[in-house]
């Protein structure tokens, strides 16, 4: 189905971000998210907090979308939202509303994959920004996942290698949380990062065969040494932040990048593109970008708004199912754990 005038709303309800967009046809005309502030006091995201927080922002998100993107409802070509994986009561607000509206405009309604959303992002019409050729890999990171995963079309993918327990994101935040930092740590720990050594303290590398990733032993690894250090020297983590967030990255980018190497080497595949929120990562962005010189391979980098949650990724894959007419209709339901 080939249409110029081709406008998809997208809604992103998956955690405790309410996102949406408007595309024409691959290219972003809006992208708003609503981010809830309430869970910072908690160390963490709380599912019933960010369900009701969710049901207050959806219409204001939405509506600011069409507005931003000059729209009326009307012009919708379609509405496509997060079916998975996700929170399941934050699911159920964007999946609810985008049935709702797509129903009153009689316009089709699109599922989308969550996952799917964060490496296809890389195929929105962005000025400055290449597209990847398939085949390709894509290592998608985040807070609950880490894959490689071979992309040989827009609706084939292949998981390859993936995290056996914890993701790269606990990782970077359960650090940042032994080290006194305020949620999210993630980012606190690339901040500091920078300032920092590297080198400075090692840490072991987990052991895992093949393409997955182990995460688990190294938080158990830092625990365990600040609580050494501290004994010995009740201000170690004052007196060393920058050089521990700096070692904690290192250690955390040499495990990313000897399975992607590794990967690289199994398949033959060197166009490498990085997806989900913590390819926000400057260290992970840098050694990346390096690896092209290095290793000879074609990297593949998002806008740094397309790499937390957000609808223009959600969009994007919607634009695709639409072209295809892979449409659902209202008996479609919300899933916190999806096939890939």
């Amino acid at each position: 189905m080939q249409n110029s005038e081709v406008f998809i709303l997208a809604i992103e309800s998956s955690c405790d971000d309410t996102a949406a967009a408007v595309l024409h046809n691959n290219k972003v005309v809006s992208n708003i998210v609503a981010n809830q502030l309430i869970h910072n006091q908690y160390g963490g995201v709380v599912p019933e907090l960010a369900s009701r927080a969710h049901q207050q922002n959806i219409v204001p998100v939405i509506d600011a979308a069409l507005r931003k993107a000059n729209i009326q409802k009307e012009q919708l070509s379609a509405i496509a939202f997060t079916q998975g994986p996700g929170l399941m009561g934050s699911l159920l607000v964007g999946s609810s509303f985008a049935k709702s509206l797509a129903l009153a405009l009689q316009i089709p309604l699109i599922a989308v994959n969550h996952m799917h959303a964060h490496i296809l992002a890389h195929f929105i019409d962005e000025e400055g920004f290449d597209k990847p050729e398939f085949p390709f890999l894509a290592l998608t990171i985040s807070g609950g996942h880490t894959q490689i995963v071979r992309v040989d079309g827009f609706f084939n993918m292949t998981i390859i290698g993936e995290t056996t327990d914890d993701a790269v994101g606990e990782a970077f935040d359960k650090s940042a949380k032994i080290l006194g930092l305020p949620y999210p740590g993630g980012p606190l720990v690339d901040k500091y990062a920078q300032l920092g050594n590297p080198k400075a303290f090692a840490f072991t590398k987990p052991k895992v065969p093949g393409l997955d990733f182990s995460f688990s032993g190294l938080k158990t690894a830092i625990l365990y040494f600040i609580q050494k250090n501290k004994l010995e020297n009740p201000n170690f983590i004052e007196e060393n932040r920058d050089d521990i967030c700096a070692s904690i990255q290192h250690t955390i980018i040499e495990i990313l990048m000897g399975k992607l190497k590794l990967a690289v080497k199994e398949t033959g595949i060197t166009q490498i593109a990085i997806g989900g929120g913590v390819s926000a990562n400057s260290g992970i962005r840098n050694t990346l970008k390096e690896a092209e010189k290095k290793y000879g391979w074609t990297t593949f980098i998002p806008k740094f708004e397309y790499t937390t949650d957000n609808a223009a990724m959600i969009g994007i894959v919607g634009y695709q199912k639409y072209l295809h007419q892979q449409f659902e209709d209202s008996s479609v339901v919300s899933k916190a754990r999806i096939q890939f």
